[in-house]
């Protein structure tokens, strides 16, 4: 027996923790958690099929504990040390996000577990941005951000200590699991003292209201903890019945019958006092960064999927579809992304899980969606578990407040961030095709037969 504490444990206790301060940090997020509960437990009631698709896929225990979180640092050192914490929990980088391409200064990528043994646990994932410096135009503002960055210190001691410990020692024993979510705790906490002067402040936030917010603080903040909901509407039409204002348009693709990649909605950042040093005690200005937000999961797409999807997604806000508000713009142009599951599964536009129901139905030779057809074979979408950078992106720019759409360079920087990271980030779609095969493999064991699949290409 080991005698460490799982990361998979490790990772739980850090996220209860994170949700106990951010609910004592932002009251309203404590009225989030409350109705997200609710329109889950009423979803699961009124649909005992999706009920039961989720208790078959081991859905139904991790969607009370599934959060997701938002960080931004500020430098490379920063950001390789997130990767050695975050290591300790069970989370690894995937996925990279080029958000400059919607007028943030910032690249990012998803730490969070990728076995579906690990997920099940408990998918807590966060999403990791970092200040690109470089796409602030102003040179002796550049240099002055870069200047107190390079004199901040995120993490405490003993934080760096235990991150140590466990790679040395292979993982940490009970008490030390424990000393170190405490201790790891503090980086995301809110600071309401800026650490630099109102005019630094003032100017930084001109240049960007993100870039004020990376760089005049003691830490990243957490600036929002996302609940998953099973039905994203029901949430958004609820949020203003509990006292939320919520965002007019929710993010991502249109509702559907078949879920895809990820829809969220949120309400706007809170207006936070905030001081400045040599002050008298008096509040000295407020800063609008931490905000609400909800989520809802859908199925993974693949390659071939998410081609579509972009394509339909630039049609509905760039392209042929102008006429009418926007929602109905995006039900228009995404009509001709099939709404149901064989289709995405012939068409090989999703990932699916599959089990094996009743090997009595197996024809020899069958295609795998005939089996599926013939109720022989399960087969149920794979919950996508990343992030949409164009999503992300609108969040950021709506909860900043800000009017700030300057065209940065399209520039992905992917081997920059790698290098600042200390790592490579894994591939998503290589992560949801080996969930895929590897179901597929285990129903082909049970049968001791092989099956034609439809391409993902």
């Amino acid at each position: 027996m080991s005698p460490f504490v799982s990361p998979d444990e490790i990772r739980t206790r850090f996220s209860q923790a994170m949700s106990l301060m951010y609910r004592d940090e932002v009251p309203q997020y404590g009225t989030l958690l409350s109705l997200v509960a609710d329109v889950n437990a009423e979803t699961l009631e009124q649909d005992p099929a999706l009920a039961a698709r989720l208790e078959r896929a081991g859905e139904i225990e991790r969607l009370g504990v599934e959060r997701h979180g938002a960080i931004r640092l500020g430098t490379a050192r920063e950001l390789s040390t997130m990767r050695r914490l975050f290591a300790v929990m069970g989370m690894v980088p995937v996925g990279y996000y080029d958000l400059s391409v919607a007028g943030v200064p910032v690249h990012s990528t998803a730490f969070r577990p990728v076995s579906d043994a690990a997920l099940a646990k408990n998918p807590f994932r966060v999403f990791t941005s970092l200040l690109r410096l470089d796409l602030v135009s102003d040179a002796a503002l550049r240099e002055t951000a870069a200047a107190i960055l390079a004199r901040r210190r995120i993490y405490t001691p003993d934080a760096l200590a235990l991150i140590d410990r466990a790679e040395a020692q292979g993982g940490l024993a009970d008490g030390e699991a424990d000393r170190f979510v405490a201790e790891a705790l503090h980086t995301f906490r809110w600071h309401g003292e800026a650490t630099v002067d109102a005019a630094t402040y003032e100017a930084l936030s001109a240049a960007h209201r993100l870039v004020a917010d990376v760089v005049c603080f003691k830490g990243p903040h957490i600036n929002h903890l996302t609940p998953r909901t099973l039905d994203i509407d029901a949430a958004q039409g609820e949020m203003p019945r509990r006292g939320i204002a919520a965002k007019a348009v929710v993010e991502g693709p249109p509702p559907r019958a078949v879920p895809i990649l990820l829809r969220q909605t949120s309400f706007k950042a809170l207006e936070e006092p905030i001081r400045f040093p040599g002050g008298t005690g008096a509040v000295s200005g407020t800063h609008t960064a931490r905000f609400g937000e909800i989520e809802q999961r859908g199925l993974a797409l693949t390659p071939k999927g998410r081609a579509l999807y972009d394509a339909l997604l630039a049609r509905a806000r760039d392209g042929e579809e102008t006429e009418g508000p926007y929602e109905t713009r995006l039900a228009r142009a995404f009509a001709d992304l099939p709404d149901d599951e064989a289709s995405l599964r012939r068409q090989g536009l999703g990932y699916f899980r599959y089990t094996l129901l009743d090997a009595g139905k197996a024809r020899p030779g069958a295609a795998l969606e005939d089996l599926v057809a013939a109720g022989a074979v399960g087969a149920d979408p794979i919950v996508y578990e990343d992030f949409l950078p164009v999503s992300a992106a609108g969040i950021f720019q709506s909860n900043l407040g800000g009017a700030e759409q300057a065209s940065y360079a399209a520039n992905a920087a992917r081997d920059a961030f790698e290098a600042d990271l200390g790592a490579g980030v894994l591939d998503e779609f290589a992560l949801y095709a080996a969930a895929e095969r590897a179901s597929i493999e285990r129903v082909e064991a049970a049968l001791g037969a092989s099956f034609r699949t439809a391409s993902a290409a």
